[in-house]
């Protein structure tokens, strides 16, 4: 029989935090994933489930099977609305941090990672860890003071590819360049390259800097190549998450064209 959690005891308090205190999501070593896609890649790409929440109440097929594989804890009904943070989610897992560790990432000739530099908003790191996902990145790499991507918006806006691919936090730019082999590729409005004019078909780090200044000067100084995307229109610049999209789905181009 599940444990049953109808109050505001210590464990509803302690899953409550998980959603807005970074600081008690590193102490507890968890965090919470709300929406079937996300609790599903978690599962299948072996991340540890420590915990299934829910409501009492019939459960689809999804459901029912996850539960016979984990612990889990029924809720209420409205203690389940504000850990899932909106009406009808069946389930919010409590799934455990991975180190941040950069041999996560596995070394290969052809290895394609992405930084995301001081990023302020969860938002937009999920964003960037789903596109680097979908165009074939093997890792991202998030350096500096920067907004958690075990934050539950990062998490959501990843749809789960946080799961599906190696993230690691590291705090500056120097542990990224002391384990890098490859070239380093920054990207800025006012860089000396066009973006399809760079060579991203070798081991390549790309660095997206923060959403409003930009690269670092650690990093322009790093940087092998400094590439810029043309734009035109009213715009000056895209947002940070967008201009990694961009930037993941030429490196994709050209290394399918290489490839073929």
């Amino acid at each position: 029989m599940p444990r049953k959690v109808t109050t505001r005891n210590a464990a509803f308090q302690q899953w409550q935090a998980l959603l807005t205190n970074r600081t008690k999501r590193q102490r507890a070593g968890e965090f919470l994933v709300q929406g079937v896609r996300p609790i599903t890649l978690a599962a299948e790409h072996g991340w540890e489930i420590h915990t299934l929440l829910h409501a009492a109440g019939p459960k689809s097929r999804w459901a029912e099977e996850l539960l016979l594989r984990y612990d889990d804890a029924e809720v209420s009904g409205e203690l389940m609305r504000e850990l899932g943070e909106k009406d009808g989610q069946e389930l919010v897992a409590v799934v455990g941090l991975r180190e941040d560790r950069l041999d996560r990432i596995p070394r290969r000739d052809d290895l394609l990672v992405v930084v995301f530099d001081r990023p302020a908003t969860p938002g937009n790191i999920g964003t960037l860890i789903r596109s680097a996902d979908a165009f074939g990145a093997h890792g991202v790499i998030v350096t500096g003071h920067a907004a958690d991507p075990y934050d539950p918006r990062a998490v959501r806006a990843s749809t789960g590819s946080l799961f599906a691919i190696p993230v690691v936090r590291v705090p500056s730019h120097r542990e990224v360049l002391a384990w890098s082999t490859g070239r380093i590729v920054g990207t800025d409005e006012h860089g000396t390259v066009d973006l399809a004019d760079a060579d991203l078909t070798g081991s390549t780090v790309v660095v997206i800097g923060n959403e409003t200044t930009g690269l670092s000067a650690a990093w322009r100084e790093a940087a092998d190549e400094i590439v810029r995307i043309p734009i035109t229109g009213a715009a000056s610049s895209l947002n940070a998450a967008s201009a990694g999209t961009v930037v993941l789905y030429e490196a994709a181009r050209q290394r399918s064209r290489a490839a073929g």
